[in-house]
């Protein structure tokens, strides 16, 4: 949650400053006024990503992300190793748990309306039909090639009298209302030359990724706000588009207004398409297009740099931005697992920073462990325990929850050396070793079955003598699972005869927490000769 917030601040001000800037763009067009809202939707979507990949920057001169400098005294106390005292598992905050809970509830439901509201217009698109050739289809043609459309614009209509939507990006889609094909030519021309304005701007998939945005941030009123003048100035710019062809401000708005009646379409907040006729917008679009004296330019492509960079150049310091208490030292805390889940106690953990000065802790009984006074930055902890492989984790503090780290110790290899002896002449006197002793909550294996090698005849008649080193993987069940030899500098006369003699070794299983595991063992047999 500490993230979300943090994103929140940032994408809220990005919005204030977009916001904010439309008075006073009330002498440019429409089409401008969009620009910047929805450059500023875009660059607060990509807000997030660019907090995590930026290097940060904050008003606190004293830590600065990735470094620490340490005091006198941080550097006295790490020299000295440190036991934690028993202490409770931390559990999660209440608040803060219901306010994650709450938010993912929005999330979904934000979420379940907007796909709804895709499918829905889905299954209109494909029950309506191709209009028939005719003057829709001719005006279509035309106005696409006056707006520079590159794209096919499917014409559909559909079953339903109240329709009259545009949807879609690379196949975009126009679908029209049943018996659209009596409208007279005027109407037919008012229509179009508004509809695929829009597919010329992608203002269907910038309403989308406002939608978007609105999901994850349903709680912020400010994308609320934003989302309705994103969608009012996009119909403004649009109306603009068709009045600048030459169709009057009268006209213009008695079609709009008849289609308004007859359609009865009702603007949802959350719609998947682009309405021409929402009644939210309606009235503001009259006096817009009532108007002679509002400035209809499009949007030109030095315009749209100059808002891009200068909206980029925003965001990326507010992205970019720490807060000082982000960058204060903190607690380092976590616990440490094995494999099965249970807690560790007795842990020897070492943590050593950039500047290579390190801290020591060592788990409590319940697995806990905690470094004081710790900055952001790279740091690696190293952790060790009898019995189990030691862990070096590398890992950089940038973000509140970094400060908890969870860490899983894996079960150790076991380790047995076997000496096989023989005379030159005859006779064998192997020798095992004892296995590795395994500490912590690990009951390492007891074997129940041993074959010794067998100094090969052909090697003892040569003279030869040989070690041969083996990873064996002990089962859950005792067995010796697989088998290898780790070296290629071994006769394979000797290797032979050390797999041979593993492969029937018996175990009772390795406990870890009264479960049974599997085991590595490394196994050094040494074949040597002697008078």
């Amino acid at each position: 949650m500490t993230f979300l917030l943090e994103c929140t601040i940032k994408t809220s001000a990005i919005l204030v400053i977009a916001l904010s800037s439309l008075p006073l763009l009330r002498r440019r067009s429409a089409a401008v006024r969009h620009c910047v809202l929805a450059v500023a939707i875009g660059l607060a979507a990509v807000t997030p990503v660019l907090s995590l990949v930026m290097p940060s920057w904050n008003l606190n001169p004293g830590f600065s992300d990735g470094s620490r400098v340490a005091t006198v005294e941080e550097r006295v106390s790490a020299l000295a190793p440190s036991t934690i005292s028993a202490a409770p598992i931390a559990l999660p905050d209440p608040p803060a748990h219901l306010a994650e809970t709450i938010w993912l509830i929005g999330v979904s439901l934000g979420a379940l309306i907007l796909l709804t509201g895709l499918a829905r217009l889905a299954r209109v698109a494909s029950v309506s039909q191709p209009m028939a050739e005719g003057h829709w289809t001719q005006l279509a043609a035309t106005i696409s090639s006056e707006y520079r459309i590159q794209r096919r614009v499917r014409l559909l209509q559909s079953q339903n009298s109240s329709i009259l939507v545009t949807w879609g990006v690379l196949r975009p889609a126009l679908i029209l209302p049943a018996g659209a094909n009596a409208w007279p030519e005027a109407r037919a021309a008012v229509v179009l030359r508004h509809e695929l304005a829009h597919i010329r701007r992608l203002d269907w998939i910038v309403q989308m990724t406002a939608q978007a945005l609105r999901v994850m941030y349903w709680f912020n009123p400010l994308l609320w706000v934003a989302c309705h003048r994103l969608r009012l100035e996009s119909e403004v710019a649009c109306d603009d588009a068709a009045l600048s062809s030459g169709i009057s401000g009268p006209d213009y708005a008695a079609h709009l207004l008849d289609l308004a009646r007859a359609l009865k379409n009702p603007h949802r907040a959350w719609s998947a398409a682009l309405p021409m006729a929402g009644p939210s917008t309606t009235e503001r679009r009259f006096a817009a297009m009532l108007n002679p004296a509002l400035n209809r330019q499009a949007l030109t492509r030095r315009a749209l740099v100059a808002t891009t960079v200068a909206l980029l150049g925003i965001t990326l310091p507010i992205a970019a931005f720490r807060a000082a208490a982000q960058n204060a030292p903190l607690m380092l805390s976590g616990t440490v697992y094995d494999a099965s889940g249970a807690v560790l106690p007795g842990v020897n953990l070492t943590l050593e920073d950039a500047q290579q000065v390190k801290s020591q802790a060592t788990t409590d009984s319940s697995g806990r462990f905690e470094f004081a006074s710790i900055g952001p930055g790279r740091y690696v902890l190293n952790a060790s325990l009898a019995g189990f492989r030691s862990l070096r984790h590398e890992f950089e503090l940038r973000q509140a929850r970094d400060w908890d780290q969870p860490i899983t110790l894996q079960v150790g290899a076991l380790q047995e050396t076997i000496t096989i002896t023989a005379r030159r002449t005859t006779g064998t006197r192997p020798s095992p070793g004892a296995p590795l002793r395994v500490g912590g909550n690990i009951r390492p294996p007891r074997k129940i079955h041993d074959v010794k090698p067998i100094y090969p005849q052909a090697m003892r008649d040569a003279g030869s003598e040989g070690v041969v080193p083996i990873e064996a993987l002990i089962g859950r069940d005792g067995t010796v699972v697989s088998v290898r030899v780790m070296s290629a500098q071994v006769h394979p006369e000797f290797a032979i005869a050390a797999v041979d003699a593993v492969r029937q070794w018996r175990f009772d299983s390795t406990l870890l927490n009264g479960e049974p595991v599997e085991v590595v063992m490394t196994v050094s047999v040494r074949f040597s000769l002697v008078d």
